[in-house]
């Protein structure tokens, strides 16, 4: 039996929406388990709302060290989980998936300390993440080999904060508008904000106002991008919004523009279309959006490229030509296509 079931996903936004589809998977096959998701604090919010989760546990790593580690092993021994499923594959989660001492656990073969686990799933580097997230269910007799789209759940209160920021910023309930998040942890995976500021000054006559997105640290580069653009269609939301509420904005917007970051997936997740611009990382990693109308925008033909899986803080062959080669003429047009047929 698989009453209690946990998923480990402490990384990134876009790293716990990827990991989604175990939950919807999961339920499907056992609806009457209680399925748990352990994460950080700044991705808790993905799964408020969320009908397929009992609790999300909220782990914050780089605060509570040692003693931090031994209390949430604690609880979780407590809970007495019948199977845990990390597709999150650090040190520190092979320790508390062992320590927290489930019937049975799974992993990838990539995973640090993948001995601690009971089940070894090979880590497929060809296929999607979602794809492959979900062969850690092969152990439980669950064979899912298509793309399973994350689901999101902006609530009543995460509608109303939006209709009040589109409100607020003239953007009437039948306007169309377009979002762009310009902002990336990493240097390398940023488009440059110069080229941003082109791409809306080629926007300045297509009747289409443009809300730029991101956390408070994005807000500078959005309010750079808005004040140096000709456009005066732009509205900087950076820091305005919660994860979820964006969610929201980006469900109701036409179409979206962004890096190889969380926002892609996010759209992906509300099915709105996506333009990605890949500069360090490529596709090829499984990252890539998986729209029908999807784009992506990448230079082609570069020995340096990929130069890391996640990108870096500055491009080690000093040329960042996988970024500035991009013709932001290419993004235009693209934007254009997809208001076209929209």
């Amino acid at each position: 039996m698989t009453d209690r079931i946990l998923i480990i996903q402490t990384a990134f936004l876009g790293d716990v929406i990827l990991s989604l589809p175990l939950l919807q998977i999961l339920k499907k096959k056992y609806p009457s388990s209680g399925l748990d998701f352990l994460c950080i604090p700044g991705t808790a919010q993905l799964l408020k709302n969320n009908p397929y989760v009992n609790e999300v546990i909220v782990y914050d790593k780089r605060k509570s060290g040692a003693a931090g580690l031994y209390s949430l092993i604690r609880i979780l021994r407590k809970k007495k989980y019948d199977l845990i499923i990390s597709p999150h594959r650090s040190f520190r989660t092979a320790i508390i998936s062992k320590l927290s001492f489930p019937k049975k656990s799974i992993t990838f073969d990539k995973s640090s300390l993948s001995f601690l686990y009971d089940e070894i799933i090979k880590y497929e580097s060809s296929l999607h993440e979602i794809q492959r997230n979900l062969k850690l269910l092969a152990p439980l007799g669950i064979y899912e080999n298509n793309i399973v789209r994350p689901e999101l759940f902006p609530g009543n209160e995460e509608i109303e904060i939006v209709n009040k920021f589109l409100s607020g910023s003239n953007i009437r309930v039948n306007d169309r508008f377009m979002t762009i998040a310009p902002g990336s942890v990493w240097f390398t995976k940023r488009f440059p904000k110069e080229k941003f500021v082109k791409v809306c000054d080629l926007l300045e006559n297509d009747n289409v106002k443009i809300v730029l997105i991101g956390g408070e640290s994005d807000n500078n580069l959005c309010e750079y991008i808005l004040n140096s653009s000709l456009n005066k269609n732009i509205i900087n939301a950076a820091g305005k919004l919660s994860v979820l509420d964006s969610a929201e904005l980006i469900r109701r917007s036409s179409l979206l523009i962004t890096n190889d970051s969380a926002p892609l997936h996010i759209a992906n997740a509300v099915g709105t279309d996506v333009i990605a611009v890949f500069g360090a990382t490529i596709p090829g990693f499984g990252f890539y959006p998986y729209g029908q109308r999807d784009v992506i925008i990448e230079t082609l033909g570069l020995n340096c490229r990929p130069c890391s899986i996640h990108g870096g803080n500055e491009c080690p062959v000093k040329t960042f030509r996988c970024m500035n080669e991009i013709d932001e003429k290419k993004i235009f047009e693209s934007v254009r296509f997809l208001l076209k047929s929209d």
